[in-house]
């Protein structure tokens, strides 16, 4: 069955047709939370929660429309919340490349990606809320700009004007605060 067909009865009722559904989005929706809030566990239940709500107003949600945007939007507003309460954001990315399953290139090859990956993401933690949120969506979890308009309620345009600022702060941060990530991506452009 496709996307709305599932949606449809889902939205009767149709526990069965709502869990191919989750299984299609349920890793999107965990990266998002996990690149909003930091912490695998947190992101776990916001996700978890992310679900229940969907499922909870799903009779709200127009079966035409994709539903991950829908989902990705539920959750940005369940992070926030979370947000507030806790910012865990730097443990969890250590703990995240901790356990980076290893690779065919060498330990400094690794190393250097690592500390490249640190680097960026405390550059993003530096950004407004709204500028990360479409900064994870476009280049983290590569999320059309249709669909993150969506997710976040705005205008495809108004996406677009938002992440080309974002960006400009984004290097802006990377030029004043990380010179050395700053000279690595120019390496990385040579």
């Amino acid at each position: 069955m496709d996307e709305s067909t599932l949606i449809r009865h889902a939205s009767n009722g149709d526990p069965a047709a709502w869990e191919p559904l989750v299984l299609a989005h349920q890793e999107a929706v965990f990266r998002f939370c996990y690149l909003l809030l930091g912490d695998p566990d947190d992101a776990e239940d916001i996700a978890q929660e992310t679900f229940l709500r969907a499922w909870n107003h799903l009779e709200r949600f127009a079966p035409t429309r994709p539903l991950r945007p829908w989902l990705l939007s539920i959750a940005s507003n369940l992070a926030s919340n979370r947000r507030r309460s806790a910012g865990r954001y730097l443990a969890a990315l250590i703990r995240a490349f901790r356990n980076e399953p290893a690779m065919s290139a060498s330990l400094e090859e690794r190393s250097a990606k690592r500390m490249e990956a640190h680097d960026l993401w405390k550059a993003v933690q530096n950004l407004s809320v709204p500028d990360q949120q479409i900064i994870y969506l476009r280049y983290f979890l590569d999320v059309s700009v249709a669909d993150t308009a969506q997710a976040l309620h705005v205008a495809e345009g108004t996406v677009k004007s938002r992440l080309s600022r974002a960006l400009e702060r984004l290097r802006g941060i990377i030029q004043q605060d990380f010179p050395v990530l700053a000279e690595r991506r120019e390496g990385h452009d040579a």
